[in-house]
């Protein structure tokens, strides 16, 4: 039986480079976190609705260009992408750190660095979740998102801590400029990466209609769909869970701010091992999303009966195991089913689905808590988690048109056989006469070249081959090779 190791990405040095960079970038990310909304908190008197303009300012970009940022990133090279996005990261962090430490800081500065923050996540995002394919191959994805997410949750337990040791002691500026010196180590890893040994795609071309090229695909596969309703019913409250904590916390067991922490840092601990479990095994499975997004909601709604505090934070730590069970297998799912030049696209809408919903979920927890109390509010989120999940379910096997049994007992990516070509991608796709004519004196020889191992092929999430969408193009003299070659041109573009 071959052995799966839990760190076998890190055997690739490109990955190993770029997941030390972020592990040392994840707990300023944090930091700065706390230290913006400490920096608002102060500097509004205390609002609360100044605190929460501020994070809706932050969310907004990807709200409203998320699927432009998601073709674009189909369009460029990654690896300079993010080193672009990385660095206008650290200038907007030294920016407001500057601007802080100097005291001149105001609250429209503050709502202003947020948004510009947020613009450049709508590239960045997509962009990473995108880069690591090309980083370790299709072997080694499951792992690798698994470890990305490890490394994240890490900066969740330390970055807090560290920085409210710092506010208190020489306040919130600095924090900020700590946090822009970190994002040094994520630019110099990516500046460090052999480009030779990445396994780039073919970049989709230019031109109208690329999101609505991404759009007929997601819409083409049904599975898909599906999953994208179940992430965004299973955010609408589990992406409040932090809110939903520190009600309970402060008006359910009437504790103080440490207790609050202690809360926080157990849902966080429950996560980080969630992930490094994530990361034993070798493939993903349509039953982890289905179970682990199950389990979550009845552990919230438990949460919201347990009459202590101890018995809450002891739920707390399977709660983020569960979550994080969730999260990370449905994002190697997506990454592993679909067409590798659609990535960014298909990804751009997850982050989207995945992060818009939070602030549409806000304020129905915060009514929910305010109506009938916050132990009440975490039993009706968990349990409408629970309901959408299993309608989902039976959904989903009517999508994939399978039994609920090889559904969560057979249903994988490596499995399957080759469906029809789906009508919306070739009405996406349908060239014009002349790109016909172009186009058909090569046709045998591209049909001979397409026999070649070239870039890995998508597959359904039951592991039904999903043919390449390519995207309608003019020949041309300099286009990159698909066969894994590269052309001079190539060369000369790095």
């Amino acid at each position: 039986m071959k052995r799966v190791t839990m760190f076998r990405s890190l055997a690739v040095r490109n990955y190993r480079l770029y997941a030390a960079g972020q592990l040392l970038s994840n707990p300023g990310t944090w930091m700065q976190r706390i230290a913006q909304d400490w920096l608002v908190l102060q500097l509004s008197g205390g609002s609360g609705i100044a605190l929460g303009l501020t994070t809706a300012l932050q969310f907004l970009p990807m709200l409203l260009f998320g699927l432009v940022g998601g073709a674009l990133v189909d369009r460029l090279d990654k690896r300079r992408l993010l080193i672009a996005t990385q660095s206008a990261m650290a200038v907007l962090a030294v920016g407001l750190g500057v601007l802080a430490t100097a005291g001149a800081a105001e609250v429209w500065h503050v709502y202003l660095f947020a948004f510009g923050l947020g613009m450049v996540t709508v590239v960045d995002n997509p962009g990473r979740q995108s880069f690591v394919p090309e980083m370790v191959g299709r072997d080694h994805l499951t792992n690798a998102i698994a470890l990305n997410s490890a490394s994240f949750q890490l900066g969740r337990v330390t970055g807090p801590a560290i920085a409210g040791l710092l506010i208190a002691w020489v306040g919130s500026g600095p924090v900020f400029l700590i946090n822009g010196a970190s994002f040094g180590f994520t630019i110099l890893a990516l500046a460090l990466i052999r480009t030779s040994e990445l396994n780039r795609t073919e970049r989709a071309s230019g031109g109208k209609g690329r999101i609505r090229e991404g759009l007929a695909y997601i819409a083409s596969r049904r599975d898909l769909v599906v999953l994208l309703v179940l992430a965004a019913c299973t955010q609408f409250f589990g992406a409040n869970v932090q809110n939903q904590l520190a009600l309970m916390v402060n008006n359910v067991f009437e504790t103080g701010a440490d207790a609050f922490g202690w809360a926080a840092a157990c849902l966080a601990v429950g996560s980080l091992a969630g992930a490094l479990l994530a990361a034993r095994r070798e493939r993903p499975h349509l039953r982890l999303v289905l179970v682990g997004a199950m389990v979550f909601g009845m552990l919230q709604a438990l949460a919201g009966f347990m009459p202590s505090y101890l018995a809450f934070v002891v739920v707390l730590v399977p709660m983020g195991v569960a979550f994080m069970t969730f999260v990370t297998t449905l994002n190697a799912t997506f990454q592993l089913s679909v067409d590798p030049q659609m990535r960014g696209r298909v990804m751009s809408m997850f982050l989207l689905v995945f992060m818009g919903v939070a602030p549409l979920g806000a304020p129905v927890v915060g009514f929910l808590a305010d109506a009938f109390g916050p132990g009440t509010s975490m039993v009706i989120g968990g349990s409408v988690t629970v309901v959408v999940v299993a309608v989902l379910t039976l959904a989903l096997r009517w999508a994939k048109g399978i039994t609920l049994r090889d559904l969560f007992v057979h249903a994988r990516i490596d499995e399957g056989r080759p469906p029809e070509r789906s009508e919306a991608v070739e009405e996406a796709e349908e060239p014009s006469g002349a790109e016909e004519k172009s186009d058909g004196a090569s046709a045998e020889a591209g049909r001979s070249e397409r026999t070649e191992p070239e870039a890995p092929v998508a597959e359904d999430t039951d592991g039904t081959p999903v043919p390449r969408a390519e995207p309608v193009r003019a020949p041309h003299a300099t286009e990159p090779a698909t066969d894994g070659t590269r052309t001079s041109e190539d060369a000369r573009r790095g």
